[in-house]
This record gives C-alpha cells, structure tokens and sequence, in this order.
C-alpha cells in the first residue's frame, strides 16, 4: 500500500474518531437538556401543588362557618355574658380552661362573683383562650372552650364552666382533649348531657368561634390568664395592691355608686 493511501485511511480514521466525538457531545447534552427540561417540571409541578394547598388552607378557613353560642355578644360575638344586663359595672374574664390561674382565680373568686351578678350588681363577660393549647402542646383547651360554648347554647354555661375549674386536670394533663371526659363533667350539670350537646361536642361546633376569641385575646395585647377587667379597667395582677373578694365587692359598690 502506498504512503499516499496509508495517509487517506489514517485521515478517515481520524474523520470518523472525531464525528463520533462529536455526536457522544451531542448526546451527552441532549440528556442534560431533558434532565434539566424533567427537573424544571417537577419543580413547576411543586410550586402549583403548593399554590393550590395554599389556596385549599385559604378558603378552608374562611368559609369555615363561625358558629358563635346562643347568646354571646360583643364584638364579633365572641363574648359570653352571665347576669342582668341592667347591672351598671362589667366585669370583663379572659380565661382558659387549662390554666392553673384561671383555677385559682375561680376557686378565689367565683362565690363572689356569681353574688353579685344573682343581685343584679355586676354583669360579667366570658372570653375564652386556648393559649396553654399553644405552650404546653395538646388540644384540651380548644376542646373545653368549644363544650363551654356548647354548654352556653344549652342555657348551661355558668354551671358546665364552674364544673371544668373545679375538676382541671394538672397543667401537663391534656386530659380536656377527650371529648368523652368533657362529656362525662357535663353529666355533673343537670339535664346537660343531651344528643344535640354531645353531638356539638363530638363535631367541634364551636371550634372556629374559639380559635377566634383565641386570636382577639392575642390581638388585645393582656399579660396573660387571668386577665380580669372591670369596666375596662385591669384589676387582677398588681402585686402591690392585690385584689381580694372584699375588694372586688367595694370596687363594684364604688362603680355603681358613680
């Protein structure tokens, strides 16, 4: 074979070395161009889904019906009144049924504010929180704010609520959680437990209208629960001049008198 022939083939060789050098590049970003396209879809396909459960979270929330108490009043209904509405002075509750305060402060005061609210001396106001929900973990004060309010639609809330403090659990206990417990307590309320009651406690009737007074006691800016008001006034928490039972009867006789 001649070197002129010899060169030919070797330059052929080489022509075709380098085509398919070529077309393993091709392919080679041919199969990053359908990665990359794939990727991009997926990631489309995510931020969709994501608008879409967003969206879903937005209109669960605000066309979930807010089914306020029979009775409660105030702004946004979220307030639950207990005595004569001729009585001159309100007194104003920020409560939550899981709070060891809240107990204390009822155990404290609770004879002497149903005293004056059964004399026509003092009206008082309900509003109940789910903050222990929040810090301790659990559900249980969602839960029992949602059986008070549907002790309120029963005509029975002042006594259903008195039963919840004087049987709460220890702080850690979510046992308020169980709607069966809250529905055994409301057997110690007589002609309580009735099937509209236990089915407004089994469907969490009340559950968005708790959230709600919930968002209003944060919104309100209170140290915490307690917070009790009288006639807008913070009485409850000065260490200084704590309240007693026999001042908050003065307090109340004094407002009257103005």
């Amino acid at each position: 074979m001649s070197e002129k022939n010899r060169e030919g083939k070797r330059a052929a060789r080489d022509r075709l070395a380098e085509e398919r050098e070529r077309q393993k590049s091709r392919d080679k970003q041919r199969r990053v161009l359908i990665v990359s396209a794939a990727a991009v879809g997926v990631l489309a396909l995510a931020a969709v889904a994501g608008l879409v459960a967003a969206n879903s979270g937005d209109d669960k929330e605000t066309s979930s019906p807010l089914s306020a108490p029979k009775g409660a009043n105030g702004e946004d209904q979220l307030s639950i009144p207990v005595g004569k509405d001729s009585a001159k002075s309100t007194l104003t509750i920020w409560e939550d049924f899981r709070c060891p305060a809240c107990k204390q402060f009822e155990d404290t005061y609770r004879t002497t504010i149903h005293e004056l609210a059964d004399k026509g001396q003092l009206k008082v106001e309900y509003h109940l929180a789910t903050i222990i929900d929040g810090n301790m973990g659990g559900s249980g004060s969602l839960r029992a704010a949602n059986a008070a309010a549907c002790a309120q639609d029963a005509g029975k809330f002042t006594d259903y609520h008195d039963v919840l403090f004087q049987n709460q659990p220890a702080e850690t206990d979510d046992a308020f959680s169980k709607n069966s417990k809250l529905i055994e307590l409301a057997g110690k309320v007589d002609g309580l437990v009735t099937a509209p009651f236990k089915k407004c406690v089994d469907d969490g009737k009340h559950d968005s209208w708790a959230t709600k007074s919930n968002k209003a006691f944060q919104d309100a800016g209170l140290q915490g629960t307690p917070s009790v008001l009288l006639d807008g006034k913070n009485i409850f928490g000065d260490q200084k001049n704590p309240l007693t039972p026999a001042k908050l009867k003065a307090k109340v006789e004094a407002a009257n008198k103005g």
